[in-house]
């Protein structure tokens, strides 16, 4: 495996992508609470790397580092999840936002606002922004998260069904809606998720570029991921 990557050990593969493992677990690490130990994060992610360059497959046409990427950041959230700290009342509260957004926009036929999900739900404005805001600071998000088996996001029977061709191939036309779906988000919603996850901004630095507060930055991002969840249900 390593020659295709011209690496001759795991040991040359670990030195040369370790400063891409602790950047990413320094970009996560900034969303988790204080109780997570970044030399976790930076383990399960060593862990994501080796995996990377066994089932790398350059006729792919992707990068290693993007691929990589991807399978670090999911080894890290992997790892996250196993110590699951969200109330259950979060992940409830997550459900509601984003049926109360399908039904909007299934309604409407276009995108929901704050408003109207806050009136579908029959809270205020004030209490739909503070589930965004619990929602954001309580869970990742990211391609693996939607892709990874777990009762609370789209894409889990993928996931669940194994490994085979079929599995395979399901999986590649989960990712196209998706990408599809991300590209049919709002404007500011596509930008927060871009600069976050492409440019790898921190919420504060996403707010200086759209000149909002991190908070506000928070809450569209969440919405971002709980709409898509949404729009994303018939992959359930």
């Amino acid at each position: 495996m390593y020659n295709q990557l011209q690496f001759t050990s795991s040991e040359e593969l670990i030195k040369q992508y370790a400063p891409l493992v602790k950047r990413i677990a320094h970009h996560l690490m900034a969303r988790l609470p204080s109780t997570v130990v970044l030399d976790d994060l930076v383990q399960s992610g060593m862990i994501g790397l080796l995996e990377a360059a066994a089932k790398y497959d350059p006729s792919k046409g992707a990068s290693f580092e993007t691929y990589a990427g991807i399978r670090i950041r999911g080894s890290i959230i992997d790892e996250v999840r196993r110590g699951d700290w969200t109330p259950r009342s979060v992940h409830r509260n997550g459900r509601r936002v984003s049926e109360a957004i399908q039904q909007v926009e299934a309604r409407t036929g276009r995108d929901a606002s704050d408003a109207e999900v806050a009136k579908e739900m029959g809270v205020s404005i004030d209490e739909y922004h503070s589930l965004l805001k619990d929602s954001v600071d309580s869970r990742l998000f990211s391609l693996d998260e939607l892709l990874n088996p777990d009762d609370d996001y789209p894409g889990e029977q993928v996931a669940a069904a194994g490994e085979g061709p079929n599995t395979r191939v399901e999986e590649q036309a989960f990712v196209s809606a998706l990408v599809k779906e991300i590209d049919n988000l709002p404007e500011r919603e596509k930008l927060v998720l871009a600069l976050y996850y492409d440019e790898e901004l921190n919420l504060k630095e996403i707010g200086q570029v759209l000149g909002v507060s991190e908070s506000r930055v928070s809450q569209i991002h969440s919405q971002a991921a709980l709409r898509l969840r949404s729009r994303l249900g018939e992959w359930r």
